[in-house]
């Protein structure tokens, strides 16, 4: 089931939109603190956002932009700001599409399916993790840490999608290895090592340091 963000001020047509999505058969989510738009989507993890452009405290181009630093998560803008400089400003910021107000629901369902068919058919599953403020994408390697961000590559992105689903607990090198070899990556003890010290590295470029510990003999942990 694909979760969908609501990022809309207006209760009513958050709730149409809601029951809409939810009839289609998406779990849908309302953002209801609009100071707290990036923290929610961090917590509910979605895999796609409709955007309201004029909201409370900061308006949608702020969000969409706090967003892209941290995912490639399709983002749809709904806005009454309809004109063109809204609609170009909504592309530029990284939206993926534009719906104006007054809009048909049954338009915006046909929208959202679609975008969802095109970014996620062949893309595999994707979720953020989080840890003491630094934010994990899984679908594409990407880590953000306040305004840094780095990509890992498909063994680093293993590793520490599954140190960090096991958090607070030891994984031995053979189930690292045993989670790589399950995604088609040849690796054996000396590649893991080599992997973990890369992975150690990309972490302290954004100022993450010593977030992956050894438990010598035995493997890794994140705590």
């Amino acid at each position: 089931m694909y979760r969908l963000l609501i990022v809309e001020d207006d209760a009513v047509i958050a709730g149409a939109v809601k029951q809409h999505m939810e009839s289609w058969g998406y779990e849908a989510i309302c953002v209801e603190n609009f100071q707290e738009v990036l923290q929610t989507f961090v917590t509910q993890s979605p895999q796609l956002v409709l955007m309201d452009i004029s909201l409370p405290f900061y308006n949608g181009f702020h969000w969409c932009d706090e967003i892209r630093k941290i995912s490639k998560v399709p983002i749809i803008f709904i806005s009454s700001a309809s004109d063109n400089m809204n609609i170009v400003m909504a592309v530029n910021m990284g939206g993926d599409d534009f719906v104006a107000k007054p809009f048909d629901l049954n338009v915006l369902q046909a929208k959202v399916q679609a975008l969802l068919r095109r970014t996620y058919d062949f893309a595999g599953d994707s979720k953020l993790l989080e840890h003491k403020g630094m934010i994990f994408d899984t679908g594409n390697g990407l880590v953000a840490n306040g305004g840094a961000r780095v990509e890992l590559t498909k063994n680093e992105m293993g590793i520490l999608r599954c140190l960090l689903e096991q958090k607070g607990r030891i994984v031995t090198r053979d189930k690292l290895m045993e989670r790589l070899w399950e995604s088609d990556s040849f690796i054996d003890d000396n590649t893991l090592t080599v992997n973990v010290a890369r992975l150690r590295k990309k972490l302290e470029e954004i100022g993450i340091h010593d977030m992956v510990k050894t438990r010598k003999g035995i493997g890794y942990v994140v705590d």
